[in-house]
């Protein structure tokens, strides 16, 4: 049993202190097992540690237990943990600042695989809105893209069964523990996808479907894609928590546009209204605004970037991101620099009013 590891699990059973806090722990005592370690003084010389938090730390050496109970139980189903500073952790997530510090993932789809699509909708979906669903999903089908829902009953699961269909691979978002499957009657699908993409939570076993826990997983819908699509939905619900959620995550944002004064239009008219979603009637309008349609030329020798003396340390690291690439996406650049989303969003903003660079649809940005 890896001994760190019943530290990570026990650091995500710390009553309070939830993910932001987490990694704010991580960052100031390097790893889970040092929280644990800490004195009650250095604790509270950590920015946002408070006496609450300080005292929870100190007094949670009882969690291990629970989290030694987790650990045989990812051994015994073959479940892969993804602590925050693994590899193999979601990189798109890394940049949203409320993101699990631990998830479980039973699976064989690359979660960093290069481009994924969130598909969500309404529970009780039109036969325009399960047509629509199933054909943007067939469309895809040579873009390999990797298509991500909550496997709940309606849009979701319709996305996940075409996309087996078509042999796209196909992740689902649990709000429970990985010892089960809700609703029940999608357990078989959910084993298909296993095989075939992967089935992922932040919640451990024993977690019940509860109603509180659906909007953390829309989190992870959100922040786990490229770009989002809302097929139908009405004025409220968990598709548009979703949508919400991936705008403030600086995603791209698609709804299919619906009949006026239709209930189940709302939603998507709404936010197409509201411009926080772009109207879209096929694969191919999503595919063309993220610019996946669009091969890449191969660069023939290492662009030389021009000096510009006007250019503060953190511009001149992103401006150097393209000395190989001409076109970057913002987690691209994110990535790279090792800068938060809002501080790279800030400077590419800047240097768009210096005619330095130019933005392009779907998050991409080409040095000029």
């Amino acid at each position: 049993m890896h001994q760190e590891l019943i530290y990570q699990i026990g650091l995500t059973l710390i009553e309070g202190i939830g993910d932001v806090n987490a990694k704010t722990l991580l960052a100031y005592c390097g790893s889970a097992q040092e929280v644990f370690r800490q004195k009650k003084g250095h604790l509270l010389k950590i920015p946002g540690i408070g006496e609450i938090h300080a005292r929870a730390v100190i007094n949670s050496k009882n969690v291990l237990g629970r989290a030694e109970e987790e650990c045989r139980f990812i051994e015994k189903y073959k479940i892969e943990p993804l602590f925050f500073s693994d590899e193999k952790y979601p990189a798109r997530l890394k940049y949203c600042s409320d993101s699990p510090v631990l998830l479980y993932y039973k699976g064989n789809a690359n979660l960093n695989c290069e481009k994924i699509v969130g598909v969500v909708g309404t529970r009780k979906p039109s036969e325009y809105g399960r047509q629509k669903t199933m054909e943007l999903v067939s469309e895809l089908e040579q873009s390999g893209v990797l298509v991500v829902s909550g496997l709940a009953y309606g849009v979701d699961v319709m996305a996940h069964k075409t996309a087996l269909n078509y042999g796209l691979q196909t992740v689902g978002v649990l709000a429970h523990g990985l010892d089960r499957i809700y609703p029940q009657l999608h357990e078989r699908i959910a084993k298909k996808m296993v095989q075939q993409g992967g089935l992922l939570t932040d919640f451990m076993s024993g977690t019940n479907p509860d109603a509180v826990n659906f909007p953390k997983r829309n989190r992870i819908v959100a922040g786990l894609c490229d770009a989002l699509v809302v097929v139908e939905s009405k004025r409220t619900g968990g598709s548009l928590i979703t949508a919400t959620i991936a705008n403030s995550y600086n995603k791209d944002v698609f709804a299919f546009p619906g009949r006026a004064g239709d209930v189940l239009a709302e939603g998507c008219n709404g936010l197409i209204k509201r411009n926080r979603a772009a109207l879209i009637e096929s694969a191919e309008d999503l595919l063309d605004a993220m610019q996946w349609l669009v091969k890449e030329k191969k660069q023939s020798a290492v662009r030389q970037i021009p000096l510009q003396i006007n250019l503060n340390p953190d511009e001149r690291t992103v401006v150097d991101l393209f000395a190989n690439k001409n076109q970057l996406h913002i987690d691209e650049l994110c990535q790279a620099s090792q800068l938060p989303v809002s501080k790279v969003s800030a400077i590419l903003l800047q240097l768009e009013f210096s005619n330095l660079i130019k933005s392009k649809p779907g998050k991409i940005y080409e040095l000029l």
